[in-house]
């Protein structure tokens, strides 16, 4: 008889805990099209800047990984202004920052593959 009030009570206990979300969870965001816009925005005239200066005659000359490094200082007081648009748009600046790494990463990989394949064929002609 204990076992059948038992089992009752231990399934409804389970399921209360199960119910409360923690702070863990993750809770989602809402971010506004103009927001969306602007971001999208800077991230066009910081990728337009990239591409700008690998075009420069300058680094065409460099090793690759110098010519990368030079590229992305060049360019990182346009992120700067990217993050200005964040914080100015209310975007939690852990986001922000999260996001302008992920976006720094990601181009300068792109940067350096393509400064390599130049590289690679400059060495062949």
């Amino acid at each position: 008889m204990k076992k059948l009030f038992l089992i009752p009570l231990l399934l409804i206990s389970t399921a209360g805990f199960a119910a409360e979300p923690s702070k863990d969870d993750w809770q989602n965001t809402t971010i506004s099209d103009a927001t969306i816009k602007k971001i999208q925005e800077s991230k066009f005239v910081y990728k337009k800047c990239v591409a700008d200066e690998m075009q420069k005659a300058p680094y065409q000359k460099q090793e690759s990984r110098q010519a990368t490094e030079a590229i992305v200082k060049q360019c990182e007081n346009v992120l700067a202004k990217m993050r200005e648009v964040y914080i100015a748009e209310k975007v939690p600046e852990v986001i922000a920052d999260r996001h302008l790494k992920q976006m720094r990463l990601q181009t300068t990989r792109l940067v350096l593959q393509d400064m390599m394949f130049n590289e690679a064929a400059r060495s062949v002609q």
